[in-house]
């Protein structure tokens, strides 16, 4: 799981895109050491896999039992192990060799036979060679890594089984576009920033990560590409996959502003005299 930065600039000139996924590689092997110690992900036992899950999630991917699941970027697996646990075969992969080292050493810890591949998503299909699956799991802040998502999506259909379904589940992208303004009484949030693409990749420079825990002190550099709603499912479509759920929730994995509140399921949301604005959304597709 993955939270995209909220601030950055746009680069002006200098770096390919590949510079910037390899920098971004680098990032997260730098993260993972700070995220594997945070109260954050709770991997001291405080919080368990099914705790990054939306109860309507399991309503749209239904029964896991026996079916061949990928879960791309799935960074230290902590939402990979809720899947073997309801069933499935599950493979993780990312690009992030720090982080697989992890994500192996936590799947072993709890009992569970993970499979974990490392490559870059662009890749995937390099990397798991014949391999098909039945579903394909991704979200959570991992759109925002990728530059193309037309590419991404024809790659997600390749990799599916006739008959087999994409499920993404990300931050709205009306939820990345506010940021809090202060004001003598409270925060307010306002757009301030990109809900569309259209002026390239957003760089950020910061030690600091998503999570409590110390600075990074190496590899601050990352990018990030903003994408938009109608994007995603334009290239989802255009991949050959039939959308068939697309949810908009108010409720989001945890406390991005500090004025949240705790919803009825553990998750958080504006509180009741803010507007109901979507932090969340799950799109299900089929291919056929």
């Amino acid at each position: 799981m993955r939270e995209p930065e909220q601030h950055g600039t746009p680069p002006q000139h200098g770096p390919t895109v590949a510079d910037m996924v390899r920098a971004n590689e680098a990032n997260w092997d730098a993260r993972t050491p700070v995220h594997v110690a945070s109260e954050f992900y709770g991997l001291d036992g405080s919080r368990t896999a099914e705790d990054w899950f939306a109860p309507f999630e399991w309503q749209d991917l239904g029964d896991l039992r026996g079916r061949d699941l990928l879960h791309l970027q799935c960074h230290l697996g902590t939402e990979t192990a809720a899947f073997a646990d309801r069933g499935a075969r599950a493979t993780g992969l990312d690009f992030s060799a720090a982080a697989l080292t992890e994500a192996r050493r936590l799947a072993a810890a709890g009992g569970r036979d993970l499979t974990f591949v490392r490559s870059d998503v662009h890749r995937a299909p390099e990397a798991l060679g014949d391999r098909r699956f039945d579903v394909i799991y991704t979200g959570k802040g991992a759109l925002c890594y990728l530059p193309d998502l037309t590419a991404w999506a024809q790659i997600v259909a390749s990799l599916l089984r006739p008959g087999g379904m994409l499920y993404l589940v990300e931050f709205h992208p009306l939820l990345d576009a506010l940021g809090p303004t202060p004001t003598p009484d409270n925060q307010d949030l306002l757009l301030r920033h990109d809900y569309l693409a259209g002026r390239g990749p957003q760089r950020s420079d910061s030690p600091h990560t998503y999570t409590d825990g110390p600075a990074l002190t190496e590899a601050t550099t990352s990018y990030e590409w903003r994408h938009g709603l109608g994007e995603v499912v334009t290239a989802v479509s255009a991949a050959g996959l039939r959308v068939d759920v697309l949810r908009e929730t108010e409720q989001a994995p945890w406390k991005r502003f500090d004025t949240m509140v705790p919803g009825d399921n553990g998750w958080w949301r504006l509180p009741p005299d803010e507007p109901i604005v979507p932090l969340l959304y799950a799109l299900r597709a089929t291919k056929g």
